[in-house]
């Protein structure tokens, strides 16, 4: 999954991303609403969490001039505990909402429960065939057989499990996987999407290589 955490509270910020990135996840950092903007014209994100006093303005007003066509979920940040502030920031476009001080692993949550509702799911799981791909514990089971997927496998094959079926292009793959503060190269990504390919050939997963375009992944029947 792809963040953008618009924060003006740096340590703050910084103990966030390096929270989400140890479960792969990419997080791009913007201090303001204009660079929160600016991150908004050049990216495609899955989650934005936004702070609601910023130095340049307020994130509920930045969330309500966008929301008719940002359709990227949000979850606000706030330091106010009045259920009139949270009322306020869920009738203007916010799909959930934290009060800080939050714990990290109810923010962690939180993202995965908005995540699912977005994808039509209450579950964890998302079903590639004959597997069951669990992506809070990062496994995949078939039958009576189990795979453990390291964290970044597992946000490589999620990207894909969220597309069955269509072609993904390397800087696709690039865009979801990585922050722009993170130098990659396409044949990076070749080498993550190798990898990936041989831990999940035995379960019966294949990821295809359509060349000239990228690749998209193959559930392999029912057999």
């Amino acid at each position: 999954m792809r963040y953008l955490l618009v924060e003006d509270n740096i340590e703050l910020a910084e103990a966030v991303t390096k929270r989400l990135a140890l479960d792969g996840h990419a997080v791009d950092h913007a201090t303001t609403l204009t660079g929160a903007e600016d991150c908004l014209a050049g990216a495609t994100y899955d989650l934005i969490l936004l702070d609601v006093m910023l130095p340049d303005g307020d994130g509920r007003d930045f969330l309500a001039r966008n929301r008719a066509h940002l359709e990227t979920p949000v979850i606000v940040l706030t330091a106010r505990s009045q259920v009139s502030d949270r009322v306020g920031a869920l009738d203007q476009g916010a799909d959930d909402y934290i009060t800080k001080p939050f714990d990290f692993s109810e923010l962690e949550a939180r993202c995965r429960a908005v995540l699912r509702r977005r994808g039509g799911t209450a579950r964890n799981e998302i079903a590639l065939g004959p597997v069951s791909f669990d992506l809070l514990a990062g496994t995949l089971r078939r039958g009576d057989d189990t795979l453990e997927l390291r964290s970044r496998e597992i946000r490589l094959l999620e990207v894909f499990a969220r597309s069955p079926g269509q072609i993904l292009s390397k800087s696709h793959l690039m865009d979801r996987l990585f922050s722009y503060d993170t130098t990659v190269t396409e044949n990076a990504i070749e080498v993550y999407v190798g990898r990936l390919r041989r831990r999940i050939d035995p379960m019966g997963l294949r990821i295809e290589t359509v060349r000239g375009q990228g690749y998209r992944i193959e559930t392999g029947g029912n057999d």
